[in-house]
């Protein structure tokens, strides 16, 4: 069984935007926040595609993923995820098939179903609103056709990409990525940074109906939190209303720019119960009581791996959590 001291850390960067802030600061935090995180020694850093979204720059997912490859030196530097409806099969093989020839043994290509947007951009990506509900598993085969050996006539070839063979992760915050992935025999993460309430049903259907593939011979189980820990628990908890605004104004309509921390939060209570389903897995407080909440955590999900995402509105404050959670695997 994993523990705190042995269990690989990874980090999500949702490259957020803050008020005041400009998408050029966010890619330069980003820059920042990976060179950091792997001189701690954390395993991988993802980027998330969304679109038309004012507090997240990481939209041209795959750019951003390598300019941060290209100033790290051996983290792995993914997708969490690309949301593969999105886009032809053969461009995705193309631009991750890139990256892996510049980046070799460091890139990872995570999938998600959803569009990572609201139904205008979904029109004006030409996407369909039923895109990817059906035809997903369709769509990522022809996906790792692309990534693997040329099969005989195959006439369409990415170039670069094939027999590139990049690592295929699926993403998910629901039962039907998770058995997918089981059947598949892929590795899955599941997005406990903003839909907790799944995800032990997830992670459970995810093992039994994982089949051993060429990829995997046993189950291997991700789970994205998130986190923020200060030198005590009262200044994690202030820290946290970033976070707590940010889901706040998602469920208001509002801006979703990184908010500088308050005391107090002015919310109904149906807002604060959203909030807080939002976060449910998050890991908030000073080192012990993250220590401990962490954990638990990992006695009840039995993760192979577990990826934080750092909402904190100051870049000194987010560094300052990464490096102690560093501090409680010594």
């Amino acid at each position: 069984m994993s523990s705190l001291s042995t269990l690989p850390l990874s980090v999500l960067d949702l490259a957020p935007i803050r008020a005041g802030g400009s998408a050029a600061e966010t890619f330069k935090n980003s820059v920042h926040l990976a060179q950091e995180t792997e001189a701690l020694g954390f395993n991988r850093y993802w980027l998330a595609e969304h679109h038309n979204i004012s507090g997240i720059a990481s939209a041209a997912t795959s750019i951003l993923i390598g300019h941060i490859a290209q100033q790290t030196t051996h983290m792995r530097i993914g997708s969490g995820g690309i949301m593969l409806p999105n886009h032809p099969p053969l461009v995705i093989a193309e631009q991750f098939g890139t990256l892996a020839t510049l980046y070799p043994d460091r890139i990872d290509l995570g999938l998600g179903r959803a569009p990572g947007s609201d139904g205008a951009t979904m029109h004006a990506m030409r996407r369909s609103s039923q895109g990817g509900v059906d035809d997903f598993p369709d769509q990522l085969a022809e996906l790792q056709r692309y990534l693997g050996a040329p099969e005989p006539g195959q006439r369409v070839q990415a170039i670069p990409g094939q027999d590139t063979h990049v690592p295929v992760w699926l993403l998910g915050s629901s039962g039907y990525s998770a058995q997918l992935a089981g059947r598949l025999g892929l590795p899955f993460a599941f997005a406990g940074q903003f839909a907790p309430g799944y995800m032990y049903e997830a992670l459970d259907l995810y093992r039994t109906n994982f089949r051993p593939s060429n990829v995997l011979s046993a189950p291997y189980a991700m789970l994205g939190i998130p986190m923020v820990i200060a030198e005590t628990d009262e200044r994690a908890q202030w820290l946290a209303t970033t976070q707590q605004q940010k889901f706040l104004n998602l469920i208001r309509g509002q801006t979703t720019r990184l908010q500088p921390p308050v005391d107090t939060l002015d919310w109904l209570p149906h807002e604060r119960i959203a909030v807080e389903r939002h976060l449910g897995a998050s890991v908030v407080g000073s080192p012990e009581t993250a220590r401990t909440q962490l954990k638990q955590l990992i006695e009840r999900t039995q993760i192979d791996e577990l990826m934080i995402n750092t909402d904190a509105f100051d870049m000194n404050d987010r560094l300052n959590s990464y490096r102690l959670l560093a501090k409680l695997r010594e």
